[in-house]
Formats: structure tokens, sequence, C-alpha cells
């Protein structure tokens, strides 16, 4: 989809199909994108319900009149693919988040490794999640898609290895050359069901976290022969699995 992303709450139209799009999504459809009669918008919920709407006219400067005829569905796709990102540091976290988003991620788990540096506490933690949240929203607007990918709450390292054991394919992106990891290129994947990568932190995945992830059945992975840090690791990942899989095809 080529047209300009907003997101909705609801798909109640008037009758005729007339839909008003308000608030801040309309301001900035009005006011920033200043979009005329007669061109297209994309309406969603960024849960996978969409409508291809016409632009009608305009009141003020924050409500857009489209004429939408139909809503949609987009299928969930297969496999699903969730990244567990270790915390990085300062802003790098909302890079990660917006370039999973970018090339297609499903889901994004929050997970406070023993290696952080950053930690997520209290209010401190409310925030940075929040902003995690807000990225993924802007960058899947951004990236013209109508399923954005979740981004739960922070996870601990024992909720992760459960997430892992219910994976159908499960796998730690690991930059330790002596330990016996297997390519990400070659590894042979799932066409259906949920496959979950962990990506850590800058100091590496520990030797507990790394001997409780194999333990819930996950293998380590290396993605070539150079070092990626955590923030680009997981999107480089991500783009080699939806390759392979054929979600990109």
């Amino acid at each position: 989809m080529t047209a300009p992303v907003f997101v909705v709450e609801h798909f109640d139209a008037a009758g005729g199909g007339r839909y008003v799009l308000d608030g801040p999504e309309g301001r900035h459809a009005v006011s920033v994108k200043r979009l005329q009669p007669g061109e297209e918008v994309v309406l969603t919920d960024g849960s996978g319900r969409y409508a291809v709407c016409d632009v009608v006219g305009t009141e003020g400067k924050d409500r857009l009149i489209v004429h939408m005829s139909s809503v949609s569905e987009e299928p969930s796709p297969q496999p699903r693919i969730t990244v567990v990102q270790a915390l990085p540091k300062g802003d790098r976290g909302e890079l990660a988040v917006e370039t999973m988003t970018e090339v297609g991620v499903d889901a994004i788990v929050p997970w406070q490794a023993a290696r952080c540096i950053t930690q997520w506490k209290g209010d401190r933690g409310l925030k940075a999640l929040g902003k995690w949240r807000a990225t993924a929203r802007e960058a899947g607007k951004q990236s013209r898609r109508v399923r954005f990918p979740a981004v739960a709450d922070a996870a601990t390292t024992k909720q992760v290895a459960a997430l892992l054991a219910k994976a159908d394919f499960a796998a730690v992106l690991h930059s330790d050359f002596e330990h016996d990891s297997e390519p990400l290129a070659t590894a042979e994947l799932p066409s259906q069901g949920e496959i979950v990568l962990v990506v850590g932190p800058e100091g590496g995945v520990s030797k507990d976290e790394l001997a409780l992830f194999e333990e819930a059945g996950a293998r380590t992975c290396v993605l070539g022969p150079t070092v990626l840090r955590t923030s680009t690791a997981g999107t480089a990942a991500a783009a080699l699995l939806l390759g392979r899989t054929g979600r990109w095809s």
C-alpha cells in the first residue's frame, strides 16, 4: 500500500459511507499532510482491519472527511516472528523497535537481561515502555502496515524461557564463535507457527541465561562473521527470516 496510513479506534461510518477522521490523526492528515479531495488514504486499527478510503473534503484544521466503502482484514502472516530484545542503552531501543517494525516483525518483547546496563524500574520503566509502543505505532504507519507489532511488557529471563519453550522455532543470537552455534541462514525453519528470536545485550547473553534458554529448546545461532549491535541485530536477523520463510516473496 502506498497511500498514507492513519489509525482509528473504530470503523463506524455514517450514512453513505461518510467517515470523519478527527483528533491528532485528523490534524496530521489536514494540517501536515494537507490531503485534498480525490486522494486516497488507508484507515486501520493496527490489528489487521483496514479500509481504503477516498478523501471527500476537510473541516477546519483537524477533521478529514472520507468515503469508506468497505472494511477488510489482512490475514495474520505465517510464520509469526517474535523478537525478544534486550534493553539497549539510550534511545537505541526505539531504533531497534522502529527498524524491526519497518521490516515486518510481528511482536517485540523487551527483556531485562543480566548484562543490560539500562534498567526499567518504576515510572521510568513505564515511560520507556510507552516510548517503545509509540515508536511501533508510528513506524507501522510510516511503513504502511495495517497490523502493527505488539510490544509486550518487559519480561524476565524465566518468562523468556517459557516463551521459547512454546515456539515452533526458537533461537538465541550468540556472537561467541567458540560456542557450538549454527548459522541462522541455514537453520531449518517452520512454514507455520511461531518463531522466537532472542537478541542479547551489548555485553552478550550470560552463561546461565544461555543454559536456561537451551534447556527450553532454543538453539544458538550466528548471523555471520561480524558482530552487530543489539539495536541492529534483531532487524538484520528478522529480515533474513522474512526472506527465508517466503513472507517477502
